[in-house]
C-alpha cells in the first residue's frame, strides 16, 4: 500500500493528516514526519514512503534532493512535495498551484482590475510561489520581505503604500506587523474590492476583530483565511500523490 507523509518542523499542529484522510476515506496512511534535521528527514521518506509533503523550514532544501523538477518548480526554486517515481524524485509546488486555483476563482471581482496588483507579503517558499503564480496568470506583482536579499524586494516599511495600491494582498509572515490596526479609509478605494489571504491559519494576524473593523472601514475588504489555501495546496497536491481526486467536501468540513 502507497504511504505519504510530511516533512517540516515544528507541524505538531499540521492539519495535513486529518485532511488527507478524509479526502480518501483512510484509505492510505499519512503520516508526520516529526524532526528539525532535514536529512534524517528525507532519509526516512526514501525508507518508508512514496511521497511526501513538505513545509517550512525544509521546502528550498527539499528542492535540491530532486532529480526531476515540474515546471513551477523550474521557476520558483522552492517545493512541497516530492514523490517518487520510475525515473526519479520528482519535485513539484502545489502552493503555486493552490494559489492559481484562489486567484482563479476570484476572476469576476477581479475584472475591472487589469491587470490586478498582487502584493506578495513574505518571499519565503510559500511567497515566492504564490508570486510565480499570480504572474502566470497576468497580474501584477509586489514583493515584500523582512530581509531585501533581491532588488525587487520592497522592505517592510513600505507595507501601508503598498497594502493601499494592491487590489490582492497575499499574507506570508509568521507574526503580526505593527500598524496593521491603524488602517484607515484612505488606504482603500471606495466602491472597489480588497482581497486578503494569509497562510498561517494557527495563529493568524488578520484575526476577527482586525477584519470586523477593516470591513467597518471598507465593506468590500474580502478575507481568506489560511485553511483555504492550505485545502486548494491539498486538493490538487493529493491527486499528484495518488492519480485520484480527493473527496473536497470531505475536505472541507474537516475545517
Amino acid at each position: 500500500m502507497k504511504k505519504f507523509g510530511l516533512i517540516g518542523h515544528p507541524i505538531e499542529h499540521s492539519l495535513s493528516p486529518t485532511l488527507f484522510r478524509a479526502g480518501y476515506d483512510g484509505r492510505y496512511p499519512y503520516e508526520l514526519i516529526q524532526t528539525s534535521d532535514f536529512e534524517e528527514a528525507y532519509a526516512r521518506f526514501l525508507a518508508g514512503y512514496d511521497g511526501i509533503n513538505v513545509t517550512a523550514p525544509f521546502k528550498e532544501l527539499a528542492i535540491r534532493k530532486a532529480d526531476i523538477l515540474s515546471d513551477e518548480c523550474k521557476v520558483i526554486g522552492a517545493t512541497n512535495l516530492l514523490i517518487k517515481t520510475p525515473d526519479g524524485i520528482k519535485a513539484y509546488n502545489s502552493d503555486y498551484l493552490g494559489i492559481r486555483l484562489w486567484i482563479s476563482m476570484l476572476s469576476d471581482g477581479l475584472k475591472s482590475m487589469l491587470p490586478p496588483k498582487v502584493l506578495i507579503v513574505g518571499t519565503g517558499g510559500a511567497g515566492k510561489a504564490a508570486g510565480q503564480a499570480a504572474r502566470s496568470l497576468g497580474c501584477e506583482v509586489v514583493l515584500m520581505n523582512r530581509t531585501q536579499y533581491s532588488e525587487d524586494i520592497r522592505p517592510l516599511s513600505e507595507f501601508r503604500e503598498a497594502f493601499r495600491n494592491a487590489d490582492v494582498v497575499i499574507y506570508n509572515l509568521p507574526v503580526r506587523l505593527a500598524g496593521l490596526e491603524q488602517f484607515s479609509s484612505e488606504d482603500f478605494t471606495e466602491g472597489k474590492a480588497k482581497y486578503i489571504l494569509e497562510a498561517n491559519y494557527r495563529n493568524p494576524s488578520f484575526d476577527k476583530d482586525l477584519i470586523q473593523r477593516l470591513q467597518a472601514i471598507h465593506p468590500k475588504v474580502e478575507y481568506t483565511r489560511g485553511e483555504t489555501w492550505l485545502l486548494l495546496q491539498a486538493l490538487t497536491g493529493y491527486e499528484i500523490f495518488t492519480g485520484e481526486k480527493p473527496d473536497l467536501e470531505k475536505m472541507t468540513a474537516c475545517l
